[in-house]
């Protein structure tokens, strides 16, 4: 892609702290922008070799945490454990770890080639509906799926502040709380068009540390209660077993969206990108300088994937074992309207009464991040989709941030038209998670398209690490084999009764 001169329209000036917050115009010791979407000499930087140095440059795996938290770990992961009690620990912690080789092959081909991820799939074999693949087209399909899976994180957000203005009611006072659903739609798009998405980042990813400590707490509290788990439950949970039927399609959804999901598996390349790992190996060629300087910045993309996988396997254990806990033993599930109050249970039945009100005003800010991280990754995501449709070029940096801005305005007016229409936000987000492992097929089988036939032959990995991709690849391929059985015996079911 060409590097495409700096404009001073509105919307590229809009663009530009977005970019910035990244580290994808600047940096430590960097005095001019450049475009995180192509590759010179210029740009070219020596990876760090101490830890504290790779610490500087960590950052793409904690945004994709920030959206992972809200939707997979605080919903997703405690409907499980309320529906399913301890018996599904182990596979909720196995769909953290499992999918995380399969990010970092993508984030390796990203490093490796300077693409884009759109620009990578379009590279896939198989039939092209005019000029993009059909990997980019199926996708722009699942991705309606994922509409309604973020709608319901808007819900979400609309019932925490729901629970300190009780006039906020579906039924006594829809108008309202239409308006208000609108305005967190609005506020969301207008802070992300703007750029101030650097300061609500760190203030977000500061409050979701604030309660990731108040949830520690929560669960050494609850030790002290009637609802104190005991080593036989918690190692129960460990061993792997076959869950009722009544909950296996809610699992597998789990499966789509705890960790690492398919378009936030997707999305990290763009932060890669943007960060400038890509940039920062330089063009690829055939001298040692580059295969030297490309495996450094493989290996701090490699700790940065697997510390942020520690963080948020962390805060999934926690959130399962909370509500197997607290919501299983009373027979309580978080849906519909009272999701948010039935959530805050887990913590008032450990803390007291007082914690409701901290657990509404973190859980408020851990979605709202989800929110943000979600909106960041999505308009790039589309603007790069619709380029390789043939809308624009996606190596015109002024077109492509304008199709990023117009993304940014459009994009949660549909969440939120979805959550008024469905108003289910519990349900909204599990169903969510069935496109998502649709999506990590598509992404799986790039994964190995890229390992078997676009990686570099100076980048060949260990015989260890194809095991892992191998192992991450098969069981992501039998949880979406029997997402389709059972998806086909539900339509069996209702067409013969």
């Amino acid at each position: 892609m060409s590097n495409v001169g700096h404009s001073s329209s509105p919307l590229q000036a809009a663009a530009e702290p977005m970019l910035t917050q990244q580290g994808a115009v600047a940096t430590a010791g960097d005095n001019i922008s450049r475009d995180p979407y192509s590759r010179n000499e210029s740009g070219i930087r020596e990876p760090p070799t101490s830890i504290w140095g790779s610490l500087r440059y960590l950052g793409p795996g904690f945004i994709l945490s920030a959206s992972i938290v809200g939707s997979g770990e605080l919903i997703a992961t405690t409907i499980v454990g309320a529906e399913a009690g301890f018996m599904l620990m182990w596979f909720i912690i196995f769909s953290c770890l499992v999918k995380v080789t399969v990010q970092i092959e993508f984030g390796k081909h990203a490093i490796c080639s300077g693409e884009s991820t759109m620009a990578s799939l379009n590279s896939l074999p198989g039939p092209r509906l005019g000029h993009a693949n059909w990997s980019i087209w199926l996708w722009l399909l699942l991705m309606l799926g994922k509409m309604v899976q973020v709608g319901g994180i808007i819900g979400a957000v609309v019932l925490a502040i729901g629970e300190f203005v009780p006039a906020l009611n579906t039924t006594d006072n829809f108008l309202m709380f239409s308006l208000v659903t609108y305005l967190v739609a609005v506020s969301v798009s207008l802070l992300v068009f703007r750029g101030y998405y650097q300061l609500i980042e760190k203030a977000s990813l500061i409050m979701i540390g604030v309660f990731t400590l108040f949830t520690i707490a929560s669960l050494c509290a609850l030790q002290t209660t009637e609802f104190a788990i005991s080593v036989n439950e918690f190692a129960s949970g460990l061993i792997p077993s076959i869950p009722p039927e009544a909950v296996v399609l809610i699992a597998i959804g789990a499966f789509g969206i705890t960790g690492v999901g398919g378009d936030e598996i997707m999305a990290y390349n763009y932060w890669l990108l943007e960060k400038g790992y890509a940039s920062y190996a330089g063009p690829c060629n055939d001298s040692v300088e580059w295969e030297n300087r490309a495996k450094g910045w493989i290996r701090i993309m490699y700790l940065d994937a697997m510390l942020a996988m520690l963080a948020y396997t962390l805060m999934t254990v926690m959130f399962y074992l909370l509500g197997a806990a607290v919501l299983n033993r009373q027979g309580m599930v978080p849906e519909n309207t009272e999701l948010i109050s039935t959530l805050g249970a887990m913590y008032t039945d450990s803390l007291g009464p007082w914690a409701k009100s901290v657990f509404v005003v973190g859980a408020f800010v851990v979605l709202y991040s989800t929110l943000f991280a979600a909106l960041a990754a999505w308009t790039r995501m589309f603007s790069d989709a619709f380029a390789r449709i043939g809308l624009f070029d996606f190596g015109d940096e002024v077109k492509r941030r304008q199709c990023i801005a117009i993304c940014a305005w459009i994009i949660p007016a549909i969440w939120a038209s979805l959550f008024l229409f469905l108003e289910q936000p519990a349900l909204m987000i599990v169903l969510g998670g069935i496109p998502t492992v649709v999506i990590l097929v598509i992404v799986v089988f790039a994964a190995l398209y890229f390992r078997y036939r676009r990686l570099n032959y100076r980048m060949l990995p260990t015989v260890k690490y194809d095991i892992a991709l191998w192992i991450s690849s098969i069981a992501i391929a039998m949880v979406a084999g029997l997402l389709g059985y059972k998806l086909v015996q539900s339509l069996l079911d209702w067409f013969l009764p």
